[in-house]
């Protein structure tokens, strides 16, 4: 998204709001990482206090692309941490978004990749690998799919069915 903000892209495209080809996620998460802005098709995954697939998911090129982690919002433990977002970084993820807890704040801040979750937590996950690819998620008020697009900015984040044209 160059220079077109999340509020811009609301007011221009009413139509697609009533819709629902693009919506807007609750306001829940908050902001870490460099890159505050940033967009892409979206991966999902859904774990419950456990990363190992998160991690899995962030060894590959991201080309791009941003990981929506549905973690069922727990607050009991972080699912992601420094070293798995400094690779995340380093493969051409542009994003993740996390709805449980992270860890590593301080390094996780260093890194240019765009990066949003409910909360920090210094207690690290499960190690048991159990998980779902790729099947649509739900978290802060709306579905997300496998394949839509991901708009974020210190606004807030938008979930679209296509490509916008901004």
């Amino acid at each position: 998204m160059a220079l077109v903000t999340t509020a811009e892209v609301c007011d221009a495209n009413p139509q697609l709001i009533s819709s629902g080809e693009l919506r807007a996620l609750q306001p829940v998460f908050q902001i870490y990482g460099r890159r505050q802005v940033f967009s892409g098709p979206i991966v999902t995954l859904k774990v419950f206090e456990d990363n190992v697939l998160i991690r899995e998911f962030l060894e590959e090129k991201g080309n791009g692309r941003v990981l929506v982690v549905d973690g069922g919002g727990s607050l009991r433990c972080a699912i992601l941490g420094g070293n798995p977002v400094v690779q995340a970084q380093n493969n051409g993820w542009a994003g993740i978004i996390v709805n449980g807890c992270i860890r590593d704040v301080d390094e996780i801040n260093g890194c240019d990749i765009g990066v949003r979750a409910l909360a920090s937590h210094p207690m690290k996950a499960n190690k048991k690998g159990t998980g779902e690819k790729h099947v649509p998620v739900n978290l802060a008020g709306t579905r997300i799919s496998d394949g839509e697009w991901l708009y974020a900015d210190t606004d807030g984040i938008l979930i679209s069915r296509t490509e916008l044209a901004v």
